[in-house]
């Protein structure tokens, strides 16, 4: 039986101009990323920056190779790439512009992505996110690290950084944020992220512009939640083969933009007839979460055992964001 040989994968992505050439010219610059490796580098944009070749550590064992459209960008024309120049490992530079939904979805199944760096233009960030926030999100969600460039020490530098980190966490919470401010000179980002309320609460009260925030937590951090006791509002959902004591308790959240608005929902459990609550009905739960097994999820996850169930008008706005 033929075992596949695993390709490592290091993926650069941000926006034309971020910065990411010039690393992976200084990368592949470098002894220290360099074992003599057979390796595919990917170019799927045209900067400003060139790539110089004669300067690689090893420029006879780096094989570069250009897709301009991402239809293209298909599992075979990457595949018959790899096997063009017998790849040892792949470096790709992503297109700012493309999902990277198109190229995890067609990598071959060899292809084993090491580590993601997300580069972000600081001067152009906010333009960015404000103009194309789907497509800053998308980068953002699994870079790690994320680094902002060309960070300037201005007056409102706290405030600046805030906002970056703010962008990032919503992504995602476990990515390490960089800011460059030039040549070796780089700043960890150390902000912490409290929750915003009382996990030592005896009853944790989460408000409703904290629901977001809440449902991420909780699914990351089941077990920190567990035997805790919650009131919180949201909304019924019914049917779907769930049991007589059994809903699912959540809201619509927006995470990125209206394209991505999604019912993000627990299950409950009520022994007082959970069944005769109406499809959609808004609600205000008391509960306890216990992290147990359960087909709905088919594996381990918090479950709401609810103490009560009370009628809730409707909340402005409806659907939760972060």
């Amino acid at each position: 039986m033929n075992e596949l040989r695993e390709i490592p994968v290091y993926l650069f992505t941000g926006f034309l101009g971020a910065g990411k050439t010039t690393f992976i010219q200084d990368t592949l610059r470098s002894d220290e990323f360099n074992k003599g490796e057979r390796t595919l580098l990917l170019i799927t944009e045209e900067g400003e920056v060139e790539y110089e070749p004669d300067k690689f550590f090893e420029p006879e064992r780096v094989y570069i190779e250009t897709i301009e459209d991402e239809e293209d960008f298909t599992t075979s024309r990457l595949a018959l790439l790899a096997a063009k120049h017998s790849a040892e490992r792949v470096v790709i530079e992503y297109n700012g512009m493309w999902s990277l939904d198109t190229l995890y979805r067609n990598m071959p199944q060899e292809w084993l992505v090491y580590q993601e760096m997300c580069f972000i233009d600081a001067t152009t960030f906010r333009m960015y996110n404000q103009n194309m926030r789907q497509q800053m999100f998308d980068k953002l969600k699994s870079g790690d690290p994320v680094i902002f460039n060309r960070c300037k020490r201005t007056d409102d530098l706290e405030a600046v950084q805030m906002e970056m980190h703010k962008e990032v966490r919503i992504a995602n919470r476990r990515s390490q944020i960089l800011y460059e401010f030039g040549f070796d000179d780089v700043q960890m980002d150390d902000i912490e992220d409290p929750l915003p309320y009382d996990m030592n609460a005896p009853v944790i009260d989460i408000e409703p512009d904290m629901y977001a925030e809440w449902y991420r937590d909780i699914n990351e951090h089941q077990e920190n939640y567990e035997g805790k006791e919650l009131r919180i509002v949201g909304r019924v959902a019914t049917g779907g083969g769930l049991k007589r004591d059994e809903f699912i308790f959540g809201r619509h959240v927006m995470t990125c933009c209206v394209q991505d608005i999604q019912f993000a929902g627990l299950l409950c459990k009520w022994t007082n007839e959970a069944e005769t609550i109406p499809n959609g009905a808004w609600v205000k739960i008391r509960c306890t979460v216990r992290n147990e097994y359960t087909p709905v999820y088919q594996e381990e996850g918090p479950v709401l055992h609810c103490q009560t169930v009370a009628p809730h008008k409707p909340l402005d706005p409806e659907v939760a964001t972060f």
